[in-house]
């Protein structure tokens, strides 16, 4: 075996000890493709208000920016699938966030990952990311052979659907690259478009973030969320999972094994009337390691009072008298 593959090989067994369910890599290179589209997606101006994706265009389209040298990108896989669900009569959160913030938790894996590679094989230039920097996970990831990009945009594994997040590793360290994945298993199915109740799906695989439920519930800083978009957003409260849901491949998740991503009990069992009820302080204690806190309270409260959910438990002599319950006068 040649030092490049006893370097792969340890890098893709101790991706797997540190609880990753996948591991693919690529050969770091400028992604032109991905350039042109990103250049079109910006142009139409379909990031809304993500400006943050307007910057460092070079970096998000070739690797060598973020890690000057870098031949490799290690692209891993964590599924966070859950194995409870939220009771279906309250506002839903995205299940994602069910269990403690991803970035933190796979951010310390990365660190860890890191770590061991350089006292395993020796000075190594990287740099890993989940999230927190311009780069292309999902191109990463199809390059890496893991698996392709659905019409809803997200990634899609022939062996267990798209719940999973993406963390990026580049690196200076030469390594056995995967084969691409080519196919798309998407074939002829459109139920994540026919599915998405603000159609922010467009058919080239487009998804236009400034009409996505979850943009309008987390990313959203303005207070106000347009009035074309009322009774849009059915039951979500942060974030939305419907394109997932209907995906015929998301038949093949199975529940994850993160201790840190089990979910937080009030996501779970909290009411309608919980979610009313709740106030700041509470918030901060029960949420502080969740990604809710991306939204903030303001914006959970904002969320709750756009949702026609909210007003399922009103009390009927209030609603017929034109009146609001104290909760919704406080929003």
């Amino acid at each position: 075996m040649t030092p490049v593959e006893k370097h792969t090989d340890f890098i893709k067994t101790k991706a797997y000890d540190l609880g990753f369910d996948y591991c693919g890599i690529a050969r770091a290179q400028r992604l032109d493709d991905d350039a042109r589209r990103l250049e079109q997606f910006l142009s139409k101006g379909f990031q809304g208000s993500l400006h943050y994706l307007e910057n460092h265009f070079d970096m998000r389209v070739d690797p060598t920016k973020l890690v000057p040298g870098a031949k490799s990108v290690v692209t891993l896989l964590k599924n966070y699938y859950p194995s409870e669900k939220q009771r279906p009569d309250a506002p839903q959160v995205a299940k994602y966030a069910y269990g403690k913030d991803y970035h933190e938790v796979i951010r310390a894996k990365l660190n860890l990952f890191l770590e061991s590679i350089r006292e395993n094989i020796g000075e190594v230039n990287g740099r890993g990311f989940t999230d927190s920097a311009p780069v292309l996970e999902k191109s990463w990831a199809e390059k890496s052979g893991l698996g392709w990009v659905g019409k809803n945009g997200i990634l899609i594994t022939r062996q267990s659907g798209s719940f999973n997040f993406i963390a990026t590793l580049i690196t200076d360290l030469e390594l056995v690259y995967d084969n691409p994945f080519v196919k798309d298993y998407c074939g002829t199915c459109t139920r994540c478009i026919d599915a998405c109740p603000t159609n922010a799906i467009l058919p080239n695989k487009v998804v236009q973030a400034n009409r996505c439920i979850s943009y309008f519930t987390i990313e959203l800083k303005d207070m106000l969320i347009p009035d074309e978009m009322k009774g849009k957003f059915e039951d979500k409260m942060f974030g939305c999972d419907i394109c997932q849901d209907v995906c015929p491949w998301n038949k093949f998740s199975i529940p994850n094994h993160e201790e840190e991503f089990k979910p937080v009990p009030e996501i779970l069992n909290y009411s309608t009337k919980d979610w009313e009820e709740l106030t700041e302080e509470t918030f901060k204690v029960v949420f502080r390691k969740s990604p809710l806190k991306r939204a903030k309270y303001k914006g959970i409260r904002r969320n709750l009072k756009f949702l026609d959910a909210v007003m399922k438990d009103e009390p009927k002599d209030d609603r017929e008298n034109g009146g609001e319950p104290d909760i919704l006068q406080n929003l």
